[in-house]
């Protein structure tokens, strides 16, 4: 199957792919887990940070492995903020890969997102071009309030009109809207996703929805959300936070250990149970 496929097979089901961002290969390993004990697809992603540390390439024979192996994994280049670097996503192979012009003017998102999609055409590669559509911020981490220029008033956020222009005018393959969604987790546990909005787009959009930030999102915003037509979540700071804490209890419990797959093995696991329950809650396999 392609991620395509996996597209249309969570339409049909009414449920959304689970996204996580990785910088290692733990991470990455623990993931594969999940999803193997969930038995359901994943999309890795990595930012162009997270790409820098972990390697595209190497990232990419990971994944290739493990399909392989039989998992069903598909790779993605998360908000790249130039065509160079996702046109090299798309020459090593990835899956998918989100070019970034939220902060741009609404005609330059249009015009770079545009040519990244001739680009992926002219490749003759399965990859899917996803654009995005309205500011949420940039950064994965718990901020202590809402981060400068995030607007999440229903003025703001992405409008059906909007949307339609914007997919008519790119041809992408996917669509990541501001909904009230923000990067990272807000400590306040603010704000709330709009279904109401998320609804007025998915009747609007001739492509999937994707939502992006979700961390720190309610169960049942996550439930409703996926309902109104959300068909993939990307998950990040939760994974980054019971990463740092696993590792910390890991290196705690023993202080003169010096085996990596030792005192690793603490963050890998706490990674591996986000990643198992946030599949399972958006496969619809969790009652609330």
């Amino acid at each position: 199957m392609t991620l395509k496929d996996e597209f249309a097979r969570a339409r049909d089901n009414g449920s959304a792919i689970a996204h996580f961002n990785v910088s290692d290969s733990t991470q990455f390993n623990a993931v594969l887990r999940a999803a193997k004990r969930a038995d359901e697809p994943v999309a890795i992603g990595v930012s162009e940070g997270e790409g820098e540390f972990i390697g595209m390439g190497v990232l990419a024979g990971m994944v290739k492995a493990a399909r392989d192996e039989g998992a069903r994994v598909y790779l993605n280049a998360d908000h790249s903020y130039s065509i160079e670097r996702a046109k090299h996503a798309i020459d090593l192979g990835f899956d998918s890969v989100i070019i970034d012009g939220a902060k741009l003017s609404f005609d330059e998102n249009i015009a770079m997102t545009r040519a990244l999609a001739a680009y992926a055409k002219g490749s003759e590669k399965e990859v899917l071009v996803e654009g995005e559509l309205g500011y949420i911020g940039t950064s994965s981490k718990i901020h202590a309030t809402l981060p400068e220029g995030v607007a999440i008033t229903e003025e703001a956020m992405t409008s059906p009109e909007e949307l339609s222009r914007f997919i008519a005018e790119t041809q992408v393959n996917l669509i990541a809207p501001s909904v009230g969604n923000v990067h990272g987790i807000i400590a306040s546990g603010e704000p709330r996703l709009s279904i109401r909005r998320i609804e007025a787009l998915a009747a609007a959009s001739s492509v999937p929805l994707v939502l992006h930030g979700g961390s720190g999102t309610l169960d049942e915003d996550f439930v409703a959300a996926i309902k109104a037509g959300i068909r993939m979540v990307h998950i990040n700071t939760e994974l980054r936070v019971a990463y740092r804490k696993g590792l910390d209890a890991g290196l705690a419990a023993d202080a003169e250990e010096v085996a990596p797959y030792r005192f690793l093995k603490a963050g890998a696991d706490a990674v591996e149970e986000v990643a198992y329950r946030r599949i399972m809650l958006f496969s619809n396999r969790v009652s609330l």
